[in-house]
C-alpha cells in the first residue's frame, strides 16, 4: 500500500510540473500539454510485449528487444517535444524546463510502477 500511495504522490508531482509549465500566467500556451499523449502510450509496447512473449523466464526475446526500443523512443520523443516547442518559441524556456522536469518525474513513476507491480505475485498489476 505505501508504494501505491509513493507511486500516486510522485504522480502528483509529475503533474503539478507539467500544469506549472502550462498554466502559469507568464507562459499561457497549453502546447506542452500535448506530451500527456506520450504518457498514455509510454506503456503498450510493454504490454504487447507481455502478451506476446511465450517464454517469461528467457533473459532476453526479440519481442522484448523490439518493446524497450518502441519504449526509448516514445520516452526521447517526449523529452524532444518540449525542447522543440521551445526552440521555435510556441513556449517559453522556463515552460520548457517546467515541462522536462515533469517528464522527468512521470516517467521515474511509470518505471517505479513496473517494477514495484510487474513481478507477477499475488499483489500485481494484471489483478487491475
Amino acid at each position: 500500500v505505501a508504494a501505491l500511495v509513493g507511486l500516486s504522490f510522485s504522480g502528483a508531482i509529475g503533474l503539478t510540473f507539467l500544469m506549472l509549465g502550462c498554466a502559469l500566467e507568464y507562459y499561457g500556451v497549453y502546447w506542452p500539454m500535448f506530451v500527456l499523449i506520450f504518457y498514455f502510450i509510454c506503456p503498450i509496447p510493454h504490454f504487447i510485449a507481455r502478451r506476446v512473449s511465450d517464454d517469461s523466464d528467457a533473459a532476453s526475446s526479440a519481442c522484448r528487444e523490439l518493446a524497450y526500443f518502441f519504449t526509448t523512443g516514445i520516452v526521447v520523443s517526449a523529452f524532444g517535444f518540449p525542447i522543440i516547442l521551445a526552440r521555435v518559441e510556441a513556449i517559453k524556456w522556463g515552460a520548457c524546463g517546467l515541462v522536462l522536469a515533469g517528464n522527468a518525474v512521470i516517467f521515474l513513476t511509470i518505471l517505479g510502477f513496473f517494477l514495484v507491480f510487474g513481478r507477477g505475485d499475488d499483489f500485481s498489476w494484471e489483478q487491475w
